[in-house]
Protein backbone atom coordinates (compact mmCIF):
# COMPACT_ATOMS: atom_id res chain seq x y z
CA UNK A 1 0.00 0.00 0.00
CA UNK A 2 1.49 3.30 -1.06
CA UNK A 3 0.54 6.93 0.89
CA UNK A 4 -2.76 8.89 0.37
CA UNK A 5 -3.45 12.23 0.22
CA UNK A 6 -6.39 12.57 2.44
CA UNK A 7 -6.45 16.24 3.15
CA UNK A 8 -3.85 19.18 1.60
CA UNK A 9 -0.33 17.96 2.37
CA UNK A 10 -1.78 15.68 4.97
CA UNK A 11 -0.74 12.01 4.31
CA UNK A 12 -1.75 8.16 5.74
CA UNK A 13 1.39 6.62 5.69
CA UNK A 14 0.29 3.63 7.23
CA UNK A 15 0.23 -0.31 6.97
CA UNK A 16 -2.76 -2.74 6.49
CA UNK A 17 -2.31 -6.24 8.34
CA UNK A 18 -4.42 -8.18 5.72
CA UNK A 19 -3.64 -11.88 7.84
CA UNK A 20 -3.74 -10.99 11.48
CA UNK A 21 -7.18 -12.92 12.99
CA UNK A 22 -6.48 -12.24 16.86
CA UNK A 23 -5.75 -8.35 18.21
CA UNK A 24 -6.82 -8.33 22.29
CA UNK A 25 -8.20 -11.50 22.23
CA UNK A 26 -11.04 -11.14 19.96
CA UNK A 27 -11.60 -12.15 16.05
CA UNK A 28 -10.70 -9.87 13.57
CA UNK A 29 -11.58 -11.64 10.70
CA UNK A 30 -10.81 -9.10 8.61
CA UNK A 31 -7.43 -8.15 9.37
CA UNK A 32 -6.81 -4.50 11.15
CA UNK A 33 -4.64 -1.21 9.43
CA UNK A 34 -1.58 0.23 11.92
CA UNK A 35 -2.84 3.61 10.86
CA UNK A 36 0.00 7.22 11.09
CA UNK A 37 0.40 10.16 9.59
CA UNK A 38 2.81 12.82 7.45
CA UNK A 39 2.30 16.33 7.72
CA UNK A 40 4.02 18.60 5.46
CA UNK A 41 4.71 22.19 6.47
CA UNK A 42 7.74 24.58 6.69
CA UNK A 43 8.31 21.59 9.84
CA UNK A 44 6.93 18.11 9.23
CA UNK A 45 5.43 15.88 11.50
CA UNK A 46 4.84 12.01 11.38
CA UNK A 47 1.75 11.35 13.86
CA UNK A 48 2.21 7.59 15.01
CA UNK A 49 4.01 4.91 13.95
CA UNK A 50 3.11 0.93 13.04
CA UNK A 51 3.55 -2.58 14.15
CA UNK A 52 7.33 -3.37 14.40
CA UNK A 53 7.31 -5.88 11.46
CA UNK A 54 5.76 -3.34 8.74
CA UNK A 55 8.70 -0.87 10.07
CA UNK A 56 10.06 -0.96 6.27
CA UNK A 57 6.68 -0.64 4.71
CA UNK A 58 5.92 2.77 6.59
CA UNK A 59 9.37 4.06 6.01
CA UNK A 60 9.22 3.39 2.51
CA UNK A 61 5.69 5.23 2.40
CA UNK A 62 7.39 8.55 4.18
CA UNK A 63 10.16 7.90 1.81
CA UNK A 64 8.09 8.91 -1.61
CA UNK A 65 6.81 12.34 -0.13
CA UNK A 66 10.07 13.43 1.97
CA UNK A 67 13.70 12.28 2.87
CA UNK A 68 13.39 10.97 6.45
CA UNK A 69 16.00 12.78 7.70
CA UNK A 70 14.25 15.79 7.08
CA UNK A 71 11.37 14.94 9.34
CA UNK A 72 10.95 17.14 12.22
CA UNK A 73 8.94 16.26 14.73
CA UNK A 74 7.43 12.24 15.63
CA UNK A 75 4.16 12.71 17.81
CA UNK A 76 3.43 9.18 19.39
CA UNK A 77 -0.64 9.48 20.60
CA UNK A 78 -0.46 5.99 22.34
CA UNK A 79 2.86 3.85 23.03
CA UNK A 80 0.46 0.05 22.34
CA UNK A 81 2.49 -2.00 20.09
CA UNK A 82 0.35 -1.31 16.86
CA UNK A 83 1.38 2.27 17.34
CA UNK A 84 4.72 2.65 18.51
CA UNK A 85 7.29 -0.18 17.60
CA UNK A 86 8.29 1.02 14.74
CA UNK A 87 9.41 3.80 16.83
CA UNK A 88 12.91 2.54 17.47
CA UNK A 89 13.55 2.15 13.95
CA UNK A 90 12.26 5.66 12.75
CA UNK A 91 14.67 7.03 15.30
CA UNK A 92 16.95 5.63 13.45
CA UNK A 93 16.26 7.00 10.23
CA UNK A 94 15.07 9.94 11.58
CA UNK A 95 17.78 11.50 13.22
CA UNK A 96 16.63 14.62 13.15
CA UNK A 97 12.79 14.16 14.78
CA UNK A 98 11.52 15.25 18.11
CA UNK A 99 9.84 13.12 20.07
CA UNK A 100 6.41 14.62 21.23
CA UNK A 101 4.15 12.37 23.53
CA UNK A 102 1.84 12.97 26.44
CA UNK A 103 3.70 12.77 30.23
CA UNK A 104 2.46 9.31 30.20
CA UNK A 105 3.26 8.78 26.98
CA UNK A 106 6.82 9.78 27.91
CA UNK A 107 6.70 7.29 30.85
CA UNK A 108 5.56 4.65 29.27
CA UNK A 109 8.30 4.78 26.06
CA UNK A 110 11.13 5.41 27.92
CA UNK A 111 10.22 1.88 29.70
CA UNK A 112 9.50 0.02 26.60
CA UNK A 113 12.42 1.05 24.06
CA UNK A 114 14.88 2.78 27.71
CA UNK A 115 16.40 5.61 28.33
CA UNK A 116 18.06 6.41 24.85
CA UNK A 117 14.69 7.15 23.77
CA UNK A 118 14.18 11.06 24.39
CA UNK A 119 10.74 12.49 24.67
CA UNK A 120 9.42 16.24 24.82
CA UNK A 121 6.41 16.38 26.58
CA UNK A 122 2.67 18.12 25.87
CA UNK A 123 -0.02 18.45 27.39
CA UNK A 124 -4.13 19.66 26.96
CA UNK A 125 -3.87 22.84 25.47
CA UNK A 126 -0.26 22.66 23.98
CA UNK A 127 0.39 23.56 20.64
CA UNK A 128 2.92 22.97 18.21
CA UNK A 129 3.45 25.32 15.06
CA UNK A 130 4.85 23.98 11.76
CA UNK A 131 4.14 26.73 9.46
CA UNK A 132 0.47 27.09 8.19
CA UNK A 133 -0.93 24.19 10.67
CA UNK A 134 -0.64 24.13 14.28
CA UNK A 135 -1.39 20.75 15.89
CA UNK A 136 -2.87 20.91 18.86
CA UNK A 137 -3.18 18.02 21.86
CA UNK A 138 -5.54 16.55 23.79
CA UNK A 139 -5.22 13.88 26.60
CA UNK A 140 -7.51 11.49 26.75
CA UNK A 141 -6.43 8.90 29.60
CA UNK A 142 -8.29 5.78 29.70
CA UNK A 143 -9.36 5.80 25.78
CA UNK A 144 -8.06 3.27 26.05
CA UNK A 145 -4.33 3.64 27.92
CA UNK A 146 -3.39 6.01 30.28
CA UNK A 147 -0.85 7.49 27.89
CA UNK A 148 -3.82 8.13 25.48
CA UNK A 149 -3.82 11.69 23.47
CA UNK A 150 -5.80 13.18 20.89
CA UNK A 151 -3.79 15.57 18.18
CA UNK A 152 -5.97 18.12 16.36
CA UNK A 153 -5.42 19.63 13.33
CA UNK A 154 -6.91 23.22 14.21
CA UNK A 155 -6.93 24.93 10.78
CA UNK A 156 -8.03 21.63 8.98
CA UNK A 157 -10.57 20.53 11.67
CA UNK A 158 -8.71 17.13 11.41
CA UNK A 159 -8.47 14.76 14.83
CA UNK A 160 -6.36 12.17 14.96
CA UNK A 161 -7.61 10.49 17.99
CA UNK A 162 -5.66 7.42 17.66
CA UNK A 163 -7.68 4.41 19.09
CA UNK A 164 -10.70 6.55 21.04
CA UNK A 165 -13.18 5.74 17.60
CA UNK A 166 -11.48 3.14 16.24
CA UNK A 167 -11.96 -0.30 14.36
CA UNK A 168 -10.31 -3.59 13.14
CA UNK A 169 -10.49 -3.42 9.29
CA UNK A 170 -8.16 -3.82 6.47
CA UNK A 171 -8.74 -2.69 3.38
CA UNK A 172 -7.67 -0.45 0.12
CA UNK A 173 -9.48 1.86 0.97
CA UNK A 174 -9.02 4.87 2.94
CA UNK A 175 -12.45 6.80 3.34
CA UNK A 176 -15.54 5.57 4.93
CA UNK A 177 -17.63 6.15 1.79
CA UNK A 178 -15.94 3.75 -0.38
CA UNK A 179 -16.34 0.62 2.02
CA UNK A 180 -20.06 -0.93 2.53
CA UNK A 181 -21.47 0.90 5.46
CA UNK A 182 -22.60 -2.72 6.57
CA UNK A 183 -19.08 -3.59 6.85
CA UNK A 184 -18.00 -0.31 9.24
CA UNK A 185 -20.17 -0.66 10.89
CA UNK A 186 -19.79 -4.34 12.23
CA UNK A 187 -16.57 -3.60 12.96
CA UNK A 188 -16.90 -0.46 14.43
CA UNK A 189 -19.69 -2.17 16.99
CA UNK A 190 -17.71 -5.02 17.56
CA UNK A 191 -14.53 -2.73 18.32
CA UNK A 192 -16.35 -0.45 20.82
CA UNK A 193 -18.12 -3.49 22.60
CA UNK A 194 -14.46 -5.05 23.07
CA UNK A 195 -12.30 -1.86 23.87
CA UNK A 196 -14.13 0.50 24.95
CA UNK A 197 -17.41 0.05 26.71
CA UNK A 198 -16.27 -0.20 29.88
CA UNK A 199 -14.80 3.06 29.28
CA UNK A 200 -18.13 4.64 27.76
CA UNK A 201 -18.48 7.58 30.61
CA UNK A 202 -15.18 8.53 29.99
CA UNK A 203 -16.15 8.51 26.28
CA UNK A 204 -18.94 11.00 26.81
CA UNK A 205 -17.50 13.61 28.84
CA UNK A 206 -14.23 13.76 26.19
CA UNK A 207 -16.60 14.29 23.09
Amino acid sequence: MVSVEVSKDVFWVGVIDWNIRDFHGYLTKRGTTYNAYLIMDEKTALVDTVKYPFSGELARNISEIISLDKLDYIDINHVEMDHSSALPQMVKLAKNAKIVASPKGKEALVKHYGEEIKVDTVRTGDQLKLGKRTLKFIEAPMLHWPDSMFTYIADEGILMPNDAFGQHLATSERFDDEVEESILMEEAAKYYANILMPLAPLVSRKI
